[in-house]
């Protein structure tokens, strides 16, 4: 493999960077793969920031949106996937608390009722805790799935309970 200047790697990561949001872990990655050393890496990742190719905390924001919009992914699965991404502690919180309850359950909500029609008959409770399992997995909240699971005392036809969602 050709060896890469120091300019090509900036080059290069700028143009990532101007067609989708990275984060600097992501180009760290890159450029080690590359086989630059540190003090060109640390260069070239100064760069990126001060002429704000990389932010971190823009990068954070649309991922958590994007994670929880299309993905349908809870807080949790969200901050362990950024996590992995080598963001901060702070920054992943900040990000988090920014995001309204109401949206997290406005995509809990059809989820959980999706799943419950996939579910073949059984007790509410074998229900409602496939359904809790099922959301803790996608990573919400014990206090949001209980708001959105609502077990009422409902008779069907054959005399069993039937559990509803909210």
């Amino acid at each position: 493999m050709k060896e890469m200047t120091e300019q090509q790697a900036l080059l290069k990561l700028s143009a990532l960077c101007a067609q989708a949001e990275h984060c600097s872990y992501e180009m760290t990655e890159k450029m080690r793969r590359w086989g630059l050393p540190d003090e060109v890496q640390a260069r070239i990742m100064a760069r990126l920031t001060q002429e704000r190719y990389i932010d971190d905390e823009r990068y954070s924001r649309l991922f958590v949106r994007e994670k929880i919009k299309f993905n349908k992914w809870g807080r949790r699965k969200v901050a362990q996937a950024l996590m992995a991404k080598r963001i901060d502690h702070e920054t992943i919180q900040h990000v988090l608390d920014d995001v309204d309850d109401e949206e997290y359950l406005a995509v809990l909500r059809p989820l959980l009722k999706s799943k419950r029609r996939q579910l073949k008959p059984m007790t509410p409770y074998e229900a409602t805790s496939r359904l809790v399992r099922f959301a803790l997995g996608r990573g919400f909240t014990m206090d949001l799935i209980r708001q959105c699971i609502d077990v009422t005392d409902e008779i069907d036809d054959d005399g069993e309970e039937n559990q509803f969602l909210a």
